[in-house]
């Protein structure tokens, strides 16, 4: 990935936010490398080099900056300036792909060879792929020393560390300081997180993002697709049950007006792999995406210009397990909306697991809405799903599924690309193409998805055909799926862009 140099250093001078995560500034004097919004005094322009990414500056041998803390940063987006096979192997490395593998099993997953995913991240992304997972378990350590109070060892199991050792040579090495140093340069008092009755840990933790972000529609679009028992969506609040560390959890996501984060709570049976649950989160309310970027492709179409301005911030939803999302999907065939939630809560009510916490549920939560964990793909496999209201093809393609699902078989991630994950999915019995792109366009971060079929894209159109609106779509790529979400909220709002306030709650920073 190529950085014109001179743009870099003119957005550095004037610190602005437009530019957060984009790209990172190495300073050759002190070693340090920092955001574009770091406060501290602009360097010369000699004395700069820029980075695509923060592996990339750590690949370099640049520390990070103590006062912009890179690590909070709101990411950079996955696919910018990036091929499609490295930007699916980013999204495999944030789910976990090199912390129990190495770099040929990624590209095994990938379908390519080492050396060549080597050199395509070398090209695009400025570091290997190890280093990449290396920087990211770093800078997630750094995030918890820094906002909570979880102990050392917790923090290196937490952050994806194999050891607390390893976890301090990679501190020491990477900041000059030990953990407890960083720690208490951040005024952080240590010694544990805050406990629960019976043990179990209550984590907050900030997840940053590229503004504008429309929490009413998110909150709007996955409320009304919320699993009863399993999860709530408010204008205040997104709630729902985890399967996480061994046990069950709960987690909450909130808005805070006028920040570029959302505020998460999470209480868990333990604290090994909270790195995968933020970056869970982090997928399932869009945190990742560039927002500029896809208004300024979508909106040059003059059908979708209006809506872009009117709903600043859309973000296409994703989900905290793939496989939820893709039995969730299978229910919505052909049926409503309310239709589909129904039978997903008579679904959870009789397969799902009861909710067991630690400590008993958050204090917001204690009229019990949330009740059961969503069953795993082998129980409904065994499950005889024929008694829930549904068709029989439909509670077949769903046992199907589960036992492809659990056998490994079938994998819901991003080792495919979209066609080849479309035609294997539309290749299941009981799933077409609508469902296919559903899927891949949520549990799976497909950008480009779009269900072409959907009556409702066809609906805000003025009733285009099928065929018409894939046509159209064309000049939407790479961002049909968001052009999707567009056009489902104007269906959903029945008015003209004209007719309504602008304002649809956006949090812009």
């Amino acid at each position: 990935m190529r950085l014109d140099e001179d743009a870099c250093y003119r957005a550095l001078e004037t610190r602005d936010h437009r530019f957060d995560g984009r790209f990172f500034t190495g300073v050759r004097s002190t070693g340090i490398y920092c955001r574009p919004v770091c406060p501290a005094r602009t360097p010369r322009r000699e004395r700069c080099v820029f980075f695509p990414s923060a592996a990339a500056a750590q690949e370099a041998g640049y520390r990070p900056c103590l006062r912009c803390r890179p690590e909070a940063s709101p990411g950079t987006p996955a696919w910018l300036g990036t091929s499609a096979v490295v930007s699916r192997a980013l999204r495999l490395i944030a789910e976990g792909a090199l912390d129990d593998a190495d770099a040929p099993a990624l590209a095994a997953r990938l379908g390519v060879g080492e050396r060549h995913l080597r050199r395509l991240f070398l090209r695009h992304v400025g570091a290997p792929p190890l280093a990449v997972a290396q920087t990211r378990r770093l800078l997630f350590a750094k995030k918890l020393l820094d906002e909570t109070a979880l102990s050392m060892t917790e923090v290196a199991l937490s952050s994806g560390f194999s050891s607390v050792r390893r976890f301090n040579d990679a501190i020491r090495a990477t900041y000059a300081r030990t953990p407890r140093e960083l720690r208490q340069a951040a005024g952080k008092r240590g010694g544990g997180a805050a406990r629960a009755d019976a043990g179990a840990p209550d984590i907050a933790l900030r997840l940053p993002f590229r503004p504008p972000l429309d929490w009413g529609a998110l909150a709007g679009f996955l409320g009304a697709r919320a699993i009863p028992g399993v999860e709530s969506a408010d204008p205040g609040v997104y709630r729902r049950t985890v399967r996480a560390a061994g046990g069950h959890g709960v987690v909450e996501v909130r808005p805070v007006p006028g920040e570029p984060y959302l505020l998460a709570r999470l209480r868990l049976p333990g604290t090994d792999g909270l790195i995968h649950c933020a970056e869970r989160l982090r997928r399932l309310f869009d945190l990742g995406a560039d927002p500029d970027a896809i208004a300024a492709h979508l909106g040059a179409d003059p059908r979708l210009a209006p809506w872009v301005a009117a709903m600043p911030g859309v973000r296409v939803p994703g989900a905290w397990d793939g496989f939820e999302l893709a039995v969730r999907a299978i229910l919505g065939q052909q049926v409503s909306v309310r239709a589909a939630t129904q039978l997903a809560g008579r679904l959870v009510a009789r397969h799902g697991e009861p909710l067991a916490l630690r400590g008993g549920l958050l204090p917001e939560d204690a009229g019990g809405e949330l009740c059961f964990v969503f069953p795993a793909p082998e129980v409904l496999a065994a499950a005889d799903l024929t008694d829930l209201g549904m068709p029989r093809a439909r509670a077949a393609a769903i046992s199907s599924l589960a036992a492809r699902v659990a056998c490994g078989e079938v994998a819901l991630d991003a080792s495919r690309g979209l066609e080849e994950t479309v035609r294997a999915l539309a290749g299941l019995p009981g799933i077409g193409e609508w469902t296919a792109h559903y899927i891949a366009m949520r549990a799976l971060r497909e950008p480009d998805a779009f269900p072409a079929t959907d009556l409702g894209l066809r609906r805000a159109l003025g009733g285009i055909s099928g065929a018409g609106l894939l046509a159209m779509a064309e000049a939407w790529r790479p961002w049909r799926a968001y052009a999707a979400m567009l056009l489902w909220m104007a269906d959903a709002q029945g008015a003209r862009p004209a007719e309504r306030e602008v304002s649809s709650g956006a949090l812009v920073g």
